[in-house]
């Protein structure tokens, strides 16, 4: 009980901060380590060199990555948008394909979607383009380099 008698609400505030900072750093840190998995720009080693950053000179390694890879973050982001979008549009004309909507229910559900046309493709989408091309055949290899550092520029 002398515990609580002394555990001013300056203290108790300060733990709240405390836990709130705790919170927002593991979100940012998941986030990043999420993103470096998700990047199609870096190699397998650069990917193990982030997370080795990252472990071992936590706040470091991830304020690094933000700062050095913010604009790739953002990028992968809207990928990720985009292709949820693109899932979700596919799932709608199925239903309506196979009878479940009615065509006043397809038109609603079209009219209220929300696409975000005014953000610009991202370097993954077509990076993830010019890899299926060059597997169809249609790109060799050095086109297909020359293609992908420019789409990375």
């Amino acid at each position: 009980m002398e515990l609580f008698a002394t555990y001013t609400f300056g203290q108790a505030l300060l733990t709240v901060l405390e836990l709130a900072l705790l919170v927002l750093w593991i979100w940012l840190a998941v986030t990043v380590v999420v993103d470096v998995f998700r990047s199609h720009d870096l190699t397998g080693w650069a990917k193990a060199g982030w997370l080795v950053l990252i472990i071992l000179v936590p706040l470091l390694g991830v304020l690094v990555y933000v700062i050095a890879r913010n604009d790739k973050m953002k990028a992968h982001q809207v990928s990720d948008e985009r292709q949820q979008e693109v899932a979700f549009i596919a799932e709608v004309e199925d239903l309506k394909n196979r009878g479940i909507l009615s065509d006043e229910q397809f038109q609603r559900v079209t009219t209220q979607r929300r696409l975000s046309k005014a953000a610009p493709p991202s370097p993954d989408d077509d990076i993830a383009e010019l890899e299926t091309l060059k597997d169809a055949g249609l790109l060799s290899e050095d086109e297909f380099e020359r293609a992908k550092a420019k789409a990375s520029a």
